[in-house]
């Protein structure tokens, strides 16, 4: 056998300028889709990190039936247990109680009804970045009596930092909520839905206004990275009470995945074109070296050699051929993704506006997971070999008289 791998190598060097040929057709094929995926699979990545960072966090913490039905009386109370169970796991990076519900905002011409957002500014400022959101007065303190305003709703109510705002509506067991309270600063927020509608403000006032102390409606949980999500949520699950339910973002956001789902789908269709061109394009080049050695193929079978050896080797060949071209495209997709990794691609124009509208940064962002070059080598290198059955179908129904006279 070594002797057979040893003439196949020698063969593809016996011709240098055929091999580097057929080997840059597999190269080029990997380095092309390896772009595209880390195109889809980067634009993805950025869509979840853009949700999970500017509201839900990887996991929450509710009382049960609260996610379908979300008023105020599914709130649960905040206990030292909670505290230590979400202190003593070491994949959690920060967590931040809320208290979330809805009423009337109301200045001296205009009411519109708002999301109520309480929030410990220190702790939800680490998950969410209100503070880097600011374009107008200052964030909130601790023990703050004052709000933040989103810029599309300060805009409606004509209010201003230092103006005051009215809030008008059901506490905790249907009790009247109602205050006044000081604008301390105008966010811009990502999401076109909540930069119309959020109110934030310290979650002890927020607590005291609806006649809920110590009671909670949520409690955001953020982990060093996506992959530690699912063990965190199960031991979460375990040490919690039975009252309470752990969500995780894909739970929260079932539609953000049904459109990339189906995105991804239409991607697949893309990709399987890219393999089919890439495919041709290594087979036309397999034609042609086996065009190119019909009378050597002959001549060699004319003095001696068995088909089947011969079979053998040119499938070695082909193998080689493969894997020099895979191996060589893994090597040039690194810098090429890195590159547009640092570098991603801006939109301009109503792309853009689209992005801007939709919440998301207008910028085609890259992926830079191995697995995605090594997948496209492997599915390239596959191809190859599976195109490495016509040299041996072509060796097999080989004439030796035609071919000498080829």
């Amino acid at each position: 056998m070594n002797s057979y791998v040893k003439l196949a190598w020698r063969n593809l060097w016996r011709n240098k300028r055929r091999t580097i040929i057929t080997s840059a057709s597999v190269f080029f094929g990997v380095v092309l889709s390896s772009f595209v995926r880390s195109m889809e699979e980067g634009s993805y990545a950025q869509y979840i990190q853009c949700i999970v960072n500017s509201y839900t966090g990887f996991i929450q913490i509710h009382k049960k039936g609260y996610w379908d039905d979300k008023v105020i009386n599914n709130s649960f109370e905040l206990t030292p247990s909670i505290l230590s169970v979400l202190k003593g796991n070491k994949n959690i990076t920060n967590y931040s109680p809320r208290f979330e519900t809805f009423c009337l905002a109301s200045t001296e011409d205009m009411t519109k009804g708002v999301m109520i957002f309480g929030i410990d500014p220190k702790l939800e400022d680490k998950i969410t970045n209100i503070s880097g959101k600011l374009k107008q007065g200052h964030y909130l303190k601790e023990n703050d009596n004052g709000v933040i305003l989103s810029s599309a709703l300060a805009k409606f109510l004509k209010l201003g930092v230092k103006d005051t705002l009215v809030l008008i509506g059901q506490g905790y067991h249907g009790i009247s909520a109602a205050g006044k309270y000081p604008v301390r600063g105008i966010i811009k927020h990502p999401s076109p839905e909540l930069d119309r509608s959020l109110v934030a403000m310290e979650i002890k006032h927020c607590q005291e206004l609806f006649s809920a102390p110590g009671m909670l409606t949520s409690m955001a949980i953020m982990v060093h990275e996506n992959s530690e999500t699912a063990a965190t949520k199960k031991m979460l699950q375990r040490k919690l009470s039975g009252s309470l339910e752990v969500m995780d973002w894909k739970e929260m956001n079932e539609l953000l995945l049904k459109q990339i789902e189906s995105d991804r789908a239409g991607g697949v269709i893309t990709i399987d074109i890219l393999y089919l061109i890439i495919a041709f394009g290594i087979f036309g080049t397999i034609v042609m070296m086996m065009a190119e050695r019909k009378k050597e193929f002959g001549m060699m079978i004319a003095v001696g050699m068995q088909k089947q050896k011969l079979m053998l080797v040119v499938l070695l060949e082909t193998i080689f051929i493969g894997m020099l071209g895979a191996i060589t495209g893994i090597m040039g997709s690194i810098p090429v993704l890195a590159y547009y990794y640092y570098h991603p691609i801006p939109f301009t124009g109503q792309a853009a506006q689209m992005m801007l509208d939709m919440g998301f940064p207008p910028v085609m962002f890259f992926s830079l997971d191995p697995m995605i070059y090594f997948k496209q080598a492997l599915t390239i290198f596959i191809f190859t070999l599976i195109i490495g059955i016509y040299p041996v179908w072509n060796v097999k129904k080989l004439q030796v008289a035609n071919a000498l006279h080829y």
